[in-house]
């Protein structure tokens, strides 16, 4: 069975796009972005912007992303996958990130939320990706063990100064 993602945040002044890879089970069971209380995203992404988002209900979130002139999607639109684990997603097919991107005419930098959305990112913009700044930021997912939520939140400030540009 196929699962669908979700649809686009931002508007024609969003000068930042953060892209995941695509939501996992507690998302789409809530459909909301980040929904699974151990993803780390609202925190790091408040903490660049000086937003307390994890604090506020669903919506709040979204509305102070947007204000903050920051979009938000995934590369994958659709995928066959067992669980949350990026690892775990076969038979995906990558959303139109150049009709997106199109849309944005104030859009300056590409953010990749973790290693798997940076990969398939990076391919379904091709060279379009040249004409902005680009960064891979360590994935928010509790599974990306690895790096500690203070070097994570470190790598995350990278976003702060992409606020004034």
């Amino acid at each position: 069975m196929k699962l669908e993602g979700f649809a686009p945040v931002g508007d024609v002044d969003t000068h930042t796009l953060i892209l995941g890879s695509f939501p996992g089970v507690a998302s789409l069971a809530v459909t909301q972005y980040y929904a699974h209380p151990r993803n780390q995203f609202w925190r790091l992404v408040g903490a660049a912007i000086d937003e307390p988002l994890h604090e506020m209900a669903y919506e709040d979130r979204l509305k102070r992303l947007v204000a903050n002139g920051i979009g938000l999607w995934d590369v994958i639109a659709e995928a066959q996958r067992q669980g949350s684990l990026d690892s775990a997603i076969r038979n995906h097919s990558a959303n139109d990130l150049h009709a997106l991107v199109s849309g944005f005419p104030q859009l300056h930098t590409i953010a990749f939320n973790g290693g798997t959305a940076a990969k398939i990112g990076e391919k379904a913009l091709g060279d379009l990706a040249r004409l902005y700044r680009t960064v891979r930021l360590p994935s928010s997912s509790a599974a990306y063990a690895a790096m500690p939520y203070t070097d994570k939140l470190t790598a995350w400030a990278a976003l702060r100064p992409m606020q004034n540009q």
